[in-house]
């Protein structure tokens, strides 16, 4: 485990010591994982939102613009059946935030576990909820949950999310002690984002004890008020994420699309920089196209993207280390 300076040092890395940082990470993922790189296929569910982040073009204010969607649980289960013929036992159900999305959400679980057999994560990435609406969804069969924190700093996390970072933190302990496997995530080069709390956002990982932790850089999304800044540099996510992987050898850590959207090769070099998780999206062509995560020019990640970049990065694939 790196100190604090340490991890600031680090974070600074470039050229050689850069290198070095990776070649680490990329050792202590073999040494805990083998030379494997976990897949995941995404369904996303809907792009209505209740909360109204400064850098999503699906935030609230923009609900009424938006062509909306909600996925039935027969469509859910029609994206479900691709994955599974494409050999994927993760299945992630991805969505903006709305208590309306967990009546599919419900409908679709356990048919998705006696679509598997029982042999099957599901892993949700919903935002939000009730202690008792996460109960429900774990005895139903829901296994893992997905709820990023964006970033450690309480005021930078209010302004940009107009929502506590302690409500965010509530939510994760109730998911953790429900015995859901859980992943956390921050945005790298957001405005005002000092260097400390990165170092305060690798610390919360470890404190929290999650399972998975996700680092992608900004994405400057259009019909935001965050539109007109500058993409973050992909540098500093790779090095926030060799970081995490020397200081927590255990964590899942994937390469996000973000880091393609904003650099071609991007989650190439998420790999060669310690990550070890790659989500390919199936998500039918209509409502993805409505899925605005970064805008309508996102990068989608399609599954032989995700092998050639596998295989040229010496790795070989393998399914949920949680089944």
């Amino acid at each position: 485990m790196l100190t604090p300076p340490e991890i600031r040092q680090a974070l600074l890395a470039t050229g050689e010591s850069q290198q070095e940082l990776f070649a680490e990470a990329r050792r202590l993922r073999d040494e805990h994982f083998g030379p494997q790189v976990v897949l995941r296929g995404v369904v996303e569910i809907t792009n209505v939102c209740r909360v109204n982040c400064e850098y999503c073009p699906m935030r609230k204010d923009n609900t009424r613009e938006n062509d909306r969607f909600f996925m039935s649980s027969e469509a859910i289960l029609s994206c479900v059946n691709s994955i599974r013929e494409a050999g994927i036992d993760i299945i992630l159900l991805q969505g903006g935030e709305t208590p309306r999305s967990l009546v599919a959400v419900k409908e679709a679980i356990p048919a998705i576990r006696e679509l598997y057999d029982g042999k099957v994560e599901i892993l949700l990435n919903l935002g939000n909820f009730s202690r008792q609406q996460y109960e429900e969804l774990r005895e139903l069969g829901a296994t893992s949950y997905i709820l990023k924190h964006e970033t450690s700093d309480p005021e930078l996390h209010m302004r940009l999310r107009h929502e506590s970072l302690d409500e965010r933190l509530r939510c994760m302990k109730d998911l953790l002690a429900l015995g859901y496997k859980v992943g956390t995530g921050l945005i790298s080069g957001l405005p005002d984002q000092s260097l400390d709390s990165i170092v305060d956002d690798v610390l919360l990982a470890g404190d929290l004890g999650v399972h998975m932790c996700s680092v992608s850089p900004f994405v400057p999304a259009p019909n935001t008020p965050m539109s007109v800044l500058p993409a973050a540099p992909v540098g500093m996510a790779l090095n926030i994420m060799a970081v995490l992987r020397i200081c927590y050898p255990h964590l899942l850590i994937p390469s996000v699309s973000a880091l393609e959207k904003n650099e071609e090769g991007g989650q190439s070099s998420g790999l060669g920089a310690g990550a070890n998780v790659l989500t390919v999206n199936f998500t039918n062509e209509a409502d993805r196209d409505r899925y605005l995560i970064y805008g309508s020019k996102r990068y989608v990640v399609g599954l032989q993207h995700v092998k050639d970049i596998v295989h040229r990065a010496g790795l070989s694939t393998r399914g949920s280390v949680f089944i």
